[in-house]
């Protein structure tokens, strides 16, 4: 059960509304997570600005990799339901490499590089070794790109943060739980 009470679409600040018009038009519904984050107009339009720029980078397959592996490692069951979701429905990835994501592995040699320099980050915290450092610049990624994957990790912490903390009840179809959870 949610620690916040999610409003309804409708009951959403007024400043929350257009952005989940848009978040509507892409998914087909509003979100919990969104409606959530309209409580703050603020962090709705933080969130939503930090995503629409860093949509723009690198490629639609690697950004969804380092989705899964940041929800996975962060072990955000919720996230993990909506990137597994949008990754098979709007990205089109297939199940095999969904699965290889969440493990932080690709089968692509070069994704592999960032969905496991994204794993990293997570685990320790931005204290990446110089060898797993170098792997994902030895993988043909620029530097921008390396600063493009600490922003997205960022972008995916910020949301496994506010579903773990809030407990935001999960309205995307069921995925096996996080390594993390299970026992």
């Amino acid at each position: 059960m949610s620690r916040i009470a999610i409003p309804g679409r409708d009951d959403a600040p007024a400043e929350s509304q257009a952005i989940l018009d848009n978040v509507n038009k892409m998914l087909g519904f509003v979100p919990n997570l969104q409606r959530l984050m309209s409580i703050s107009p603020n962090a709705l339009t933080g969130w939503a600005a930090l995503m629409g720029s860093l949509s723009k980078t690198l490629d639609v397959k690697t950004r969804d990799g380092i989705a899964l592996a940041v929800s996975e490692a962060d072990a955000c069951d919720y996230c993990l339901a909506a990137h597994s979701y949008i990754s098979t429905n709007l990205a089109k990835i297939p199940p095999e490499e969904i699965a290889l994501n969440r493990e932080g592995r690709s089968s692509d040699p070069k994704r592999l590089a960032a969905v496991a320099f994204a794993k990293a980050l997570i685990e320790t915290r931005g204290k990446v070794s110089d060898e797993e450092f170098g792997a994902v610049k030895s993988a043909g990624w620029t530097d921008a790109n390396i600063v493009e994957m600490i922003a997205l990790s960022a972008q995916f912490l910020l949301t496994n943060f506010m579903n773990n903390a809030v407990q935001t009840p999960i309205d995307f179809p069921a995925v096996e739980p996080a390594k993390a959870n299970a026992a």
